[in-house]
């Protein structure tokens, strides 16, 4: 299979195109179930901690998995472990559908396709990395960043009319046709020559592994883990109980509450491709993070005071535009620490810490409203969860700079 080199000119587009989809197939794997956990815990009876469960084991897969996964796939090519991806996420959809009346068999499909995901998630933001070449790492961070909102808001589209008729069976299904057409398309591409799944990051000349085996660069890693892991506490109780919230605290019908969770996932994602642009434009990574985090943190200080209506959409809309800022950072950090087109195993201790705090913050939001019988119980925690990641964001500013 012909190799595209790391380090031209010219990107790839066909192989930025196609890591794009495989990421967006995973966050809409992962993300198609928000908008539906209002309609099943009402239809199924589940508890709320255990529907948490059904988020946060995506990351008890994505931490057990993601770096050993990150090492085998830069060393093997992907080839091989998309194909196991698309099957599992196949393989949990038909549980899922097969028996919804069970929490655990629910909790064992979710966990399927939360190891599916673990490849997935890894897999689609090094191909669009390597893809897109030197010139344009800064942009393919903006559009790598978008990945997950990018899932959120395609779920959203799904739900709308599925919530309207209150079934959430079309979601699953969507994500079955989706991955088979992903699969599909990959392998002809790949067998065309057009898509390179082979290619090994390590093979440039300043290898990830070379980068990380200095001290200095590894502990800014760890603490980019760190950060992501923090961010990801919020920001994953946020969108996997904003639905909810809306509809129990506000009031909202199902689809309402749908719409009203589209409104920090569009803002997010124009703010993750601008924040691309400023990053190419010259703009220290450091502070643009630490900005993004800080926004998100009074955002989470407010929420008291911010309640429904316009205040309520200010809200969404300010948590948007710092969700967008702070991802499109985290996502540039593996190139900016471990050098240009940063392999698998980089982006694999990243995900460490997402998954981390995505198996943290949606137990923790349900096991703390269940305990406080109210949702501001998350402006105090959220809200200094925020202020520690801003404190090691900015020692990591530091260690860039």
């Amino acid at each position: 299979m012909p190799h595209c080199p790391n380090h031209t000119a010219s990107p790839n587009w066909t192989g930025v195109a196609c890591g794009m989809a495989i990421a967006l197939l995973a966050a809409y794997q992962q993300f198609k179930l928000p908008p539906a956990l209002p309609l099943m815990v009402e239809r199924y009876g589940y508890g709320q901690t255990v529907a948490g469960g059904f988020m946060s084991v995506f990351a008890v897969a994505g931490l057990a998995l993601s770096l050993p996964l990150g090492k085998l796939i830069q060393r093997d090519g992907s080839a091989v472990y998309l194909a196991m991806a698309f099957m599992l996420m196949l393989a949990g959809t038909a549980l899922a559908l097969v028996a919804p009346q069970s929490a655990w068999v629910v909790l064992l499909a979710r966990g399927l396709e939360g190891i599916g995901f673990a490849i997935l998630a890894i897999v689609g933001p090094v191909l669009v990395s390597r893809s897109a070449g030197p010139a344009h790492l800064a942009i393919a961070s903006g559009l790598t960043a978008t990945w997950i909102p990018a899932g959120q808001l395609l779920a959203i589209v799904v739900a709308q009319p599925a919530m309207a008729a209150r079934l959430w069976q079309p979601l699953w299904l969507f994500g079955a046709v989706a991955t088979v057409a992903l699969a599909a398309c990959t392998y002809l591409l790949a067998r065309s020559g057009r898509l390179d799944l082979d290619g090994k990051p390590g093979a440039q000349p300043v290898t990830a592994a070379t980068q990380l085996a200095d001290s200095d660069k590894r502990t800014a890693l760890q603490l980019s883990a760190a950060v992501f892991c923090l961010w990801s506490v919020q920001f994953i109780a946020y969108m996997t109980w904003l639905p909810s919230y809306l509809v129990d605290a506000h009031g909202m019908n199902y689809s309402m509450a749908v719409l009203g969770y589209a409104v920090p996932i569009v803002t997010l994602m124009v703010f993750n491709l601008a924040t691309g642009w400023i990053l190419r434009s010259g703009v220290p990574l450091g502070r643009l993070l630490v900005g993004g985090l800080v926004g998100q943190a009074l955002v989470w200080a407010a929420l008291p005071v911010t309640g429904g209506g316009i205040g309520g959409v200010v809200s969404l809309i300010g948590y948007g535009i710092g969700a967008g800022i702070t991802p499109t950072c985290l996502w540039a950090l593996p190139n900016a620490i471990a050098g240009r087109s940063a392999g698998a195993q980089s982006f694999g201790v990243l995900m460490v810490g997402r998954n981390l705090g995505t198996l943290a913050g949606p137990l923790l939001l349900a096991a703390l409203v269940e305990g406080a019988g109210t949702w501001l119980v998350a402006a105090p925690t959220f809200t200094a969860t925020t202020l520690v990641a801003v404190f090691l964001a900015v020692r990591l500013s530091r260690k860039l700079a």
